[in-house]
């Protein structure tokens, strides 16, 4: 064999990768399929519809249900529960179990729990303790019960402050870490009977807009955007509440807060938008370059990494 299994343990599978070790009192079924270089800790159970990756580690008291796929580089935490029923009776079964998804590079923190059905996106990283009952985006934070975006991984938090707004009475542009994204401070001009913002159309705002859209409404909870055009200019301004944007270029990755309305964003096309944390009161206001096409979307965010790598492999 090219894998190590622990004269304590019972792998019944055929189907494990060079490199795997699988500790004691583990158990895996005959059908399971495991990869090269994992590392199944002890008292992990793995049931026989299961598939996963290369380079995984589960730790410590893990099962593995029917109907789970973990990808590549995965760390599953000590305790983690996978399910695969929503509705569970004893010696009542589904027809098919719900398929869940860990995307490649995902981290599941000690004792999370994860309901059936669902996809846990590239390099998210899911807090100790949580209960996810959604799909989680790539790359986002989740913690709490039942589960809510935190943040973002390796998304450096910038903003202009509210007080620097209020005072800007010429507009500035400030280059960010993302590739194209520029932070801009439109003017401000304060007064007792009432304060304007004011920005100019291919001046200030770096495109003539052929459409814009008003996002309000949106439960503190949820998450939008996560998507980038193809062709489509954007411009962002929360014209009240407070809503953070995350930018992402497919290398770089920053998050933004917008919480005052002479403060805008820029986001040129190929560059991946999320806006999440919106206050109860937020009103975002988008200005867009084009006139809608769903073909323009990339809602993928694998397929948008893939698309940046052809685009930088074309120079």
């Amino acid at each position: 064999m090219d894998h190590f299994t622990h004269p304590h343990a019972l792998c019944e599978s055929q189907q494990i990768g060079p490199g795997t070790r699988v500790w004691a009192f583990a158990h895996v079924l005959p059908q399971a399929r495991i990869g090269g270089d994992c590392n199944i800790c002890d008292h992990v159970f793995i049931e026989n519809d299961v598939v996963i990756g290369d380079r995984v580690t589960i730790k410590c008291g893990v099962q593995v249900w029917d109907g789970v796929r973990i990808e590549d580089d995965v760390f599953v935490g000590p305790n983690v529960t996978f399910t695969n029923d929503l509705f569970p009776r004893s010696k009542r079964y589904p027809e098919r179990f719900g398929r869940t998804t860990i995307q490649t590079g995902a981290s599941l923190g000690a004792n999370a729990t994860i309901l059936p059905g669902i996809t846990i996106g590239r390099n998210a990283m899911i807090g100790a303790g949580a209960v996810v009952t959604r799909s989680v985006p790539p790359n986002a934070i989740v913690v709490g019960n039942p589960a809510r975006i935190t943040g973002y991984v390796d998304a450096d938090a910038q903003a202009v402050s509210k007080q620097e707004a209020q005072g800007v009475k010429a507009p500035g542009v400030t280059a960010t870490s993302v590739a194209g994204v520029t932070l801009h401070q439109l003017r401000a001009v304060p007064d007792m009977r009432g304060s304007l913002s004011v920005g100019e159309f291919e001046r200030d705002i770096p495109f003539k807009p052929m459409r814009y859209f008003i996002v309000y409404d949106v439960p503190t909870a949820e998450t939008r955007g996560e998507h980038a055009h193809h062709k489509c200019h954007q411009f962002l301004v929360a014209i009240k509440g407070e809503v953070s944007v995350v930018a992402d270029d497919g290398t770089r990755r920053q998050e933004f807060k917008l919480d005052h309305p002479s403060i805008g964003i820029y986001l040129p096309p190929m560059t991946w938008g999320i806006q999440y944390r919106y206050s109860s009161d937020a009103v975002l206001l988008v200005f867009a370059s084009d006139y809608y096409d769903g073909n323009d979307y990339i809602r993928d965010h694998a397929e948008f990494l893939r698309l940046k790598a052809v685009e930088k492999t074309q120079g």
